[in-house]
């Protein structure tokens, strides 16, 4: 199975590493490989998931962030990934644009 991450996943991952990195210098990149390897566990784990507002979602192990993808045919494709701490509606409205 392959994985397309779009755009807005990759803006997603940098805005959440231009947070991290405001925090402590390093923990940018630790965010970004934590994310990358939950993201590459689709590989396996692809649509075993929970399904929220219509995209699977996968919990990050280690950061408040959630992954949202759906499976397409023999690819996940990654749609946004959002920090669970934000407002529930807020996030939805994230989605409901994708």
């Amino acid at each position: 199975m392959r994985i397309r991450i779009l755009e807005s996943a990759i803006g997603d991952l940098s805005a959440g590493r231009d947070f991290y990195d405001q925090q402590e210098i390093g923990v940018g990149d630790y965010f970004q490989d934590c994310l990358f390897s939950d993201i590459d566990s689709l590989v396996l784990y692809g649509g075993i998931h929970r399904q929220v507002f219509g995209f699977y979602r996968l919990l990050s192990k280690r950061f408040p962030y959630a992954i949202y993808y759906r499976m397409e045919s023999d690819m996940v494709v990654v749609y946004r990934v959002l920090d669970c701490r934000r407002d529930p509606q807020r996030l939805r409205r994230s989605l409901e644009n994708e």
